[in-house]
């Protein structure tokens, strides 16, 4: 019988006016990959942060015995000297430093009064090659992709000493290509005799990887599943995380018949913002119909995101040409206050960084795109702020005690629905989505896909950039396809498939 290395036995932990953790149990092996699934809100990371020390000993009840040790960790240090290493999803990475500078950042090698960076840079490269990851350890993390910076985060908990890695979301931001390597890689580790713990919402990698998946709801532990005694499909974890079955993880409704444009995009361009001379969006050309949701897909660095920014106000590029219609009529975008006046709105795929001011509660975040709506001689009516968002919250179900609850104390799919509110409150025709389902789980998927099909039900026109191809192919009345800046297909539902997408991709790599 295997060795077990972490127990966390009765662990309850409260914030104001809610029970994140209820008594949890959990049993980690050495040597396994273990999953730990749920919804948002189920309390996956609040459990992590706990086991790490970023929830100090005494703020919870309950006991953590790791390597048979009782364990009380105050701060993050005191679990990184046992070897245990949290990779967070947001990637704790400095820009403008080097990989090597990065990965020693805190732990740095020499003594106190000096940094031996001959041995840093040598030691660097060692774990850099041990993750497959090519880059000379002088290299700025500016001028590496997000797949790679990953792999340094994890070069950088193997220089830690890591023992028992923990990633939460490791793959959210990546394509499925460096998903997959970064997934053979936590298989490599753990052949080397390497524990980890993964949080995941794409049950299909939990179901690759994973030797143990433990389900939590609502703050509880709903059971422990193994590959070796159960049958794991995804529709058992789907209705342990959501507590009944999810039949179809795409609600149906009628595909329009609209052939009325309701936004019109034609030779389209835009450069990059620092390097002029790089064209980031080349002459496309496309349009949504009213009442219709149309699909943007593409590989990482297609040049989505770019597109739906530029036409948002000019918030993305320079030197941005082509013709915008809006009802038929051309419209000068120049400004996001005009594309707001123009009703378009656009929901950042970066909910965190750009979409919500964190440190502020739910009510004034739900107003902020409108803020007209609720003051008066430039003094918000405070009474009028909280019943436009206390209605937002009711008819997005959004879980929390009060809308006066700051946003960073909400879980990432709560966190989405306000940015939806915020953005519904300003009454827009047109709504482009950008990745609106990153980082959530199933059940709220499936809430904010419901959202979506009353929007379009009303009328409004639904622009989704999505990286999940069966995202794009179950909500998407047509479906256009980005390679390296350029439209290269359109297909309609009923044709599309992921094969066909990929095809159109990989044809216009070839040029042909």
């Amino acid at each position: 019988m295997a060795k077990i290395l972490l127990e966390m036995k009765n662990i309850t932990k409260t914030f104001p006016g809610v029970k994140a953790l209820d008594n949890v149990n959990l049993e980690v092996e050495q040597g396994e990959i273990h999953a730990l699934v749920g919804e948002n809100g189920a309390g996956k990371s609040t459990l992590m942060n706990v086991l790490s020390g970023i929830h100090p000993y005494g703020s919870y009840t309950g006991d953590i015995i790791y390597e048979d040790e009782i364990c009380k960790f105050n701060k993050i240090s005191d679990s990184e000297e046992k070897g245990i290493v949290i990779i967070h999803q947001e990637l704790a990475l400095v820009p403008y430093m080097t990989i090597a500078e990065n990965m020693y950042l805190g732990n740095e090698l020499g003594s106190k009064m000096s940094i031996d960076w001959d041995e840093t840079y040598k030691a660097a490269d060692g774990y850099l090659k041990t993750v497959g990851l090519k880059e000379p350890a002088d290299t700025l993390i500016k001028d590496i992709g997000v797949g790679k910076q990953q792999l340094v985060e994890i070069a950088k908990a193997l220089a830690k000493k890591a023992k028992l890695l923990i990633l939460d979301e490791p793959t959210a931001s990546l394509n499925e290509d460096d998903s997959q390597a970064l997934l053979d890689l936590l298989l490599k580790f753990k052949a080397e005799g390497m524990t980890s713990i993964i949080i995941s919402h794409k049950l299909n990698e939990i179901a690759y990887v994973a030797d143990k998946i433990t389900i939590l709801r609502d703050g509880s532990t709903i059971e422990t599943l193994d590959k070796n005694t159960d049958e794991i499909t995804e529709d058992r974890i789907i209705k342990g995380m959501v507590g009944r079955e999810l039949v179809d993880r795409f609600p149906k409704r009628p595909h329009t018949k609209s052939q009325e444009a309701a936004l019109s995009v034609e030779n389209w361009n835009v450069y990059h913002p620092l390097y002029s001379e790089r064209k980031v969006v080349d002459n496309v050309s496309f349009h949504v119909n009213k009442g219709e949701v149309i699909g943007i897909c593409g590989l990482m660095g297609a040049g989505r995101t770019e597109l739906a920014m530029s036409i948002f106000g000019k918030s993305y590029g320079v030197n941005i040409s082509g013709t915008l219609k809006i009802q038929g009529e051309k419209v000068k975008l120049n400004h996001v206050k005009d594309a707001i006046k123009h009703k378009l709105a656009y929901v950042t795929e970066d909910r965190k960084g750009n979409g919500l001011i964190l440190s502020n509660p739910i009510k004034t975040n739900t107003t902020l795109a409108k803020m007209e709506a609720v003051s008066k001689r430039m003094i918000i009516d405070k009474d009028k702020e909280y019943l436009v968002a206390d209605e937002y919250r009711k008819k997005l179900n959004t879980k929390c005690p009060t809308v006066n609850q700051n946003v960073e104390n909400l879980s990432g799919g709560n966190q989405q629905k306000v940015l939806l509110a915020k953005w519904m409150f300003a009454e827009p025709e047109i709504l482009i989505l950008d990745e609106p389902t990153r980082g959530i789980d199933v059940g709220a998927k499936y809430e904010i896909y419901c959202i979506i099909n009353e929007l379009v039900a009303e009328g409004k026109s639904i622009i989704m950039v999505s990286s999940e191809l069966p995202e794009v192919l179950g909500m998407s009345d047509r479906i256009y396809i980005m390679n390296e800046g350029r439209m290269v297909g359109e297909l309609s539902a009923h044709e599309a498939t992921q094969e066909k997408i990929m095809a159109s991709i990989l044809k216009s790599d070839k040029g042909v």
